[in-house]
Formats: structure tokens, sequence, C-alpha cells
């Protein structure tokens, strides 16, 4: 979530309407931004795939968001404090986007590891644009456009090839029982990021830098994740690759790659950003074949088309 805080007033924040994209060259820079964070993003199954065996998917995600938001915070400690001490306008919010933020590791990496790494990055990238829009329709009474309909569904249907053609429906054909409840953290961490994503854009819009508003919804959400991984963390702590996977997985898919989704948040919409994501599982899909050995047919890499479309649809610049 460029990674300098957002340039607007407060008063031009509020006139413009929450994660509205500025002009110019600042709403140009927004997709390339959310593109590069969910490209880093999808590194994080291929990773995790390296964790040692027997290491939980509660430990991996509780140490990713929480060793991560610790750094967040680090490099943003003022300006996480200006949102705490923010009083009613944007605390609420940092208290219900810290709560998306403990949801969604927990229930992502426990997803991939019941329903495969494709299905669970699809199934939780993939459906958190229909909660983004929902919570905006909801709460903003705001109309979803027609391009951003074409481009989500282009994409959507995408995410449901890759589903369909990859390896949770092997396992599907081949009776795992965990498969339904995988999918359904998957559903469960779309609606944990939607959530976060749309609180995040809240306490920009009210004038706060991007970087502090990942430092207070990532901050509050450490004091949470650092005693799940305290419990649950023994097996991936206790060796050199388990410690390296904490450090990638920290360092560069959790806080790089949120300072870049900060900033890109503070110049796009909040349902754009959730719809540009879905580059994410593309990235994971490619690392599958490449790194891990994942086989993909014509139908799937079909769906990778489509996803590219629909973010080609949502990124380029109309005249």
């Amino acid at each position: 979530m460029s990674t300098s805080s957002s340039h607007s007033s407060p008063t031009h924040a509020a006139r413009a309407g929450v994660g509205r994209p500025a002009a110019g060259r600042r709403a140009a820079a927004g997709p390339a931004l959310i593109l590069g964070a969910s490209a880093l993003w999808g590194t994080t199954g291929t990773v995790a795939s390296l964790a040692p065996a027997g290491a939980s998917p509660l430990a991996v995600g509780a140490a990713t968001m929480g060793f991560g938001g610790l750094l967040t915070v680090a490099i943003a400690a003022r300006r996480t404090l200006a949102v705490l001490r923010g009083g009613r306008a944007v605390l609420p919010y940092a208290l219900f986007g810290a709560l998306g933020v403990v949801v969604y590791p927990l229930a992502f990496y426990t997803s991939m590891a019941w329903a495969g790494i494709a299905v669970g990055t699809v199934v939780s990238i993939g459906s958190a644009p229909m909660f983004a829009a929902l919570l905006e329709r909801l709460l903003d009474g705001a109309r979803l456009t027609r391009r951003w309909l074409v481009a989500t569904t282009a994409a959507a249907v995408g995410c449901a090839a890759l589903v369909l053609t990859g390896d949770g429906a092997a396992e599907a054909a081949t009776g795992d029982d965990r498969l339904p409840a995988g999918v359904a953290l998957g559903l469960l961490a779309g609606a944990g990021y939607a959530a976060y994503a749309y609180c995040a854009a809240r306490i920009i819009g009210r004038g706060h830098s991007s970087r502090g508003a990942m430092g207070a919804l990532f901050g509050l959400a450490t004091l949470v994740l650092l005693p799940v991984f305290a419990v649950t963390g023994g097996e991936l702590a206790g060796s050199a690759g388990g410690l390296a996977v904490i450090a990638y997985l920290a360092l560069i898919p959790m806080c790089l790659a949120y300072v870049l989704f900060g900033a890109g948040l503070a110049r796009v919409t909040v349902s754009a950003a959730t719809t540009l994501s879905l580059f994410e599982p593309v990235v994971a899909a490619v690392l599958g074949v490449a790194v891990v050995g994942e086989r993909l047919g014509v139908t799937a890499w079909a769906g990778v088309g489509l996803v590219v479309v629909g973010l080609f649809v949502l990124t380029v610049r109309r005249r």
C-alpha cells in the first residue's frame, strides 16, 4: 500500500470521497502500486510451501502479519500514533480494520493448506472485490460503474477457471473433505481483506497518511497475531528454514507490499484496488508452475488470460 504519504489535505479528501483517485500523475500511479503489491503477495504461497513439514498455517499467517506489522509500525511510528490519537473520527475504523487484518492471514494460509495454493489464493483474493463493493454500496452509497463490473466479471470468471482446473479440483476428486472448509476460509479471508482495505481508505480519507493508516491497522493486529504465533509457532521457529520463511514473508510480501498497497489505496477506490489485487493469483499460478511444479491446463491458462484482461480494462486510462 508511492511509498510516500497521501498529499491530499483533509478538506480535499473529504470533498473527493473515500478512496476516490486523485487527478493527474498521482491517480495514474495508483494501479501500478497496487499491481506491484499484488505481485509480491503472489509469492506467499510458494514461499509458505517451503516451511518445515508440520508447521501450522496459523503460525505462518500470524508470523507474516505479526512481525511484518511491527516493521510497518517502525517505519511510520509518528504517523501511526497520529492515527491512533485521531479520536472518534478514525479510531472505530482502526479497530474494525485491525480485526480484518487478524482474520485475513489466519484464514488465508489455512485455506491454502486445506484447499491447495491455487484454490486458496484465488478464492481469497477473488472474493475480495465483491465484499469491497458491498461495503462501499452499503456504507457509502457508492454506485458500481459499468467499467468496474466488466473488469471484475472477467477477472472473477478467470479465477473460477483456475479453481475448477487447479490442484483443488484434483483434491476434491480424491475425496479430500477439507476442501469445502478451505474454500469457506478463503471467502472469510476475502471478507477480512476487503474490510481492512475499506477501513484504511476511510482513515486516509480523513487526512492521514497511507503509512500511518496501515501502521495503525497492523500495529493493533499484532496484539493478537503475535500471541497466536507464540502458541502455534514452535515448529516454524525451530529451524533455519522456518526462520528464513518468516523473514521473507514479513519483509517482502508483508511490509514492503503493504507500503505499496497503502500508497495505491490513497489514489484509487477500494473496489478498484481489490479488483487490481486479482493479479496476485495470476502470479501465484505462474510461480506454482515454474517453481513448485504444478501443472495448469488450457482452461486454467485461459483463466489467467481473463484475469489479465479484466485488469487491463480497469487500469487503461480513458481520455
